[in-house]
């Protein structure tokens, strides 16, 4: 099995960093492998929408209708009439009506929530789990379920909830993730600076004896070009890199400033260091002394 490590370059992404693992093979079309990892992409899009949307679910209920948003407390003040259920909660957002489920099914739209955004997250990379488009989509299907256990006569239309978990792609689009989703047939496959030609396979760019190959790919828009090369130095590499040198530069600074001769007393500095060390005689010293 070939394994394709995506990093998403896509605007909107959830870090520089972020992506996931695909397994492929090299006799597969380069159509079908892109459609296959856009798909993936898209779906791990939507599961981010649709956890933040039950989260706000099961913490503050169902969405106010677009014209009744705002905070309840300045409502009540203002004359209007606010419905307290026996779990109310106010939403400091004035989103929504602030009467969510009861605390065991808030506590099972989270965990299967849960159970979503771990299977999706980038964490998954450095895990060696490779996603597939059937698990996520059992997992969202997990909390369709669960959602249908809170609340059984439906949430409303304009439920940010409903339309993640029941709208199309496209409907999602008018989302804040509008700008991430993307089209296969308008996605681009690069590696290694060469891009996956179309109507080929997988082999044409790998090599058909390259079963066991792991490679890092990214999605692009067609016509936009390769994505940018990978830093040669990480993120954490770098800021060791920048300690150290900074460390380094304090200690030349308090020898720059020292008028004394304490450092002839370190080993560096003993003119016969070397010629002791290679005789082995070092770590001698006098019997009966103590230091």
């Amino acid at each position: 099995m070939v394994l394709i490590s995506l990093k998403s370059v896509l605007p909107g992404a959830q870090s520089a960093n972020d992506g996931f693992l695909f397994e492929t093979t090299t006799s597969t079309p380069v159509d079908e492998l892109i459609d296959s990892l856009v798909d993936i992409h898209n779906a791990r899009l939507r599961s981010c929408l649709i956890a933040d949307a039950v989260k706000g679910l099961a913490m503050y209920g169902v969405m106010k209708r677009p014209e009744d948003v705002g905070t309840d407390h300045v409502k009540e003040i203002t004359g209007g009439n606010v419905e307290r259920g026996d779990n109310y909660v106010e939403d400091p957002s004035g989103l929504r009506t602030g009467n969510p489920p009861d605390e065991k099914m808030a506590e099972i739209l989270n965990r299967e929530v849960r159970a979503l955004e771990e299977y999706i997250h980038k964490n998954q990379v450095q895990n060696q789990v490779a996603l597939t488009l059937p698990e996520i989509t059992g997992k969202i299907n997990n909390v369709r379920g669960a959602v249908t256990m809170a609340y059984p006569m439906g949430l409303p239309e304009w439920d940010l909830a409903h339309l993640a978990l029941d709208g199309s792609v496209d409907k999602l689009k008018g989302t804040y993730l509008g700008g991430s989703l993307i089209e296969a047939k308008n996605a681009s496959l690069w590696t290694c600076n060469k891009e996956f030609r179309r109507g080929q396979l997988v082999s044409d760019r790998l090599g058909s004896c390259n079963e066991k190959t792991k490679v890092v790919a990214k999605l692009t828009t067609k016509g936009s070009g390769p994505p940018a090369r990978e830093p040669v130095v990480s993120e954490t590499e770098r800021n060791a890199m920048t300690a150290f040198y900074f460390t380094r530069q304090e200690e030349l600074k308090r020898l720059a400033e020292a008028d004394e001769d304490d450092y002839l007393n370190s080993a560096w500095a003993d003119p016969k260091g070397m010629k002791k060390s290679l005789q082995g005689l070092d770590n001698v010293k006098a019997p009966g002394l103590r230091f």
